[in-house]
């Protein structure tokens, strides 16, 4: 048992296929649809940052919107205009940004531009002005999360300057946007009262944007009153789950992504045999070891030495041993496990494999970080969707 489709397993034989990441594309804009389904909102924006959480962002971004985002969203200006070159021209959001940013090549490509600070605004728009164009901004407002987004006590002040920017055709702010904590619904309500506060200054000061977003994949989900017009999610278009109480299945989502490679090493070994690093594992008995050529280098965690799972010929087969920067062990037992045999570590749980949950379990983390770490030595392969 592979975990994916016969069509799939027939390229096995692939020298590509050494370390191997599968993203099925018809998954992402299914995973799109229903959670356009769950908000209801007007607007979608689809997070494709990081490199679509390691799942291609350029692949990804084009699922996302053939399966309905009107937007896309990245974390810096390089992620959009690497969009941009790659012949996407749906609208785009970029709003984290280095302190001497150059906001030019984003004001000639089109690229919204997140707005954290009176000082970001006005590099934008002076960049606008150099360029005799109208910035596209969107204000981020920090509603308790602390990170970036204008502090409280500046609102009154950006809001007004953005209004003054717009009447001399600098900028054009199309949204204004924050993010909440997903430390409970209790404190993402509480965030969502101080954003409305803000709202009312924004509209005061003369701001009238098309977008107003709040909420991500987890508060979409669970926060309705946290939704407005637009919502703005990751996790949730790759197919995994940002809540703890509710599985991927549960929503309604698929799994885009299974991590799969083959086996490159099959030894018998007596009791008593070490295994890897420090030998924090040795054999119990007679038993078969098999080696499994990713590691730590390409994302496969550490902190999962002798707890993550695989899947080999239909069996699950625990890590033993340290996971190393490139290989990792499995005891196999009396398993007919052969080198060249297929290795699946995670995908969709559905097809009775294990998921990127089980590792991020298994390492002390979330589901988040177990995909977006997978590193560029994995091979993606794409299927499904003209836009493949």
């Amino acid at each position: 048992m592979s975990g994916l489709p016969p069509e799939t397993d027939a390229a096995a034989s692939d020298a590509s296929t050494w370390r191997r990441a599968d993203i099925d594309l018809d998954a992402v804009a299914a995973n799109v649809r229903r959670l356009r389904e769950i908000a209801g909102t007007e607007h979608l924006i689809a997070v494709v940052k990081a490199n679509g959480y390691g799942h291609g962002a350029v692949e990804c971004a084009r699922a996302a919107l053939a399966g309905g985002a009107d937007w896309l969203g990245v974390a810096d200006v390089g992620e959009a205009l690497g969009l941009r070159s790659a012949g996407i021209e749906a609208p785009i959001l970029a709003w984290l940004h280095d302190s001497q940013a150059d906001f030019g090549a984003a004001v000639a490509d089109g690229i919204s531009i997140g707005v954290s600070s009176l000082r970001q605004l006005n590099a934008v728009a002076d960049a606008a002005r150099s360029a005799g164009l109208t910035a596209s901004v969107q204000l981020k407002l920090d509603t308790g999360l602390s990170r970036n987004g204008v502090p409280r006590g500046d609102w009154t002040a950006v809001f007004e300057a953005a209004h003054a920017a717009e009447l001399a055709g600098e900028v054009r702010v199309d949204g204004i946007f924050s993010h909440v904590s997903n430390a409970s619904v209790a404190d993402d309500e509480a965030a969502a009262r101080v954003f409305d506060e803000g709202m009312r200054l924004a509209w005061a000061a003369g701001l009238a944007p098309t977008l107003v977003h709040l909420a991500a994949t987890a508060a979409a989900l669970w926060a309705p009153t946290t939704r407005y017009n637009t919502v703005r999610v990751g996790i949730g278009i790759y197919g995994l789950s940002p809540l703890a109480d509710r599985t991927s299945s549960a929503i309604g989502l698929t799994p885009a992504m299974t991590l799969r490679t083959r086996v490159a090493g099959v030894r018998r070994v007596p009791a008593g045999t070490g295994v890897s690093y420090g030998y924090t594992y040795r054999t119990e008995r007679e038993t078969t070891l098999a080696l499994i050529p990713l590691g730590y280098a390409d994302g496969v965690p550490r902190q999962a030495s002798n707890k993550g799972t695989v899947v080999i010929n239909g069996g699950i087969f625990r890590v033993c041993g340290r996971i190393a920067m490139d290989q990792f062990v499995v005891d196999v037992g009396d398993h007919q496990v052969e080198v060249g045999d297929d290795v699946v570590l995670f995908g969709n749980s559905a097809a009775g494999v294990p998921a990127a949950d089980d590792w991020a379990h298994a390492a002390d983390t979330i589901n988040y970080e177990i995909v977006t770490r997978i590193g560029h030595r994995v091979v993606r392969h794409y299927r499904g969707g003209p836009w493949s």
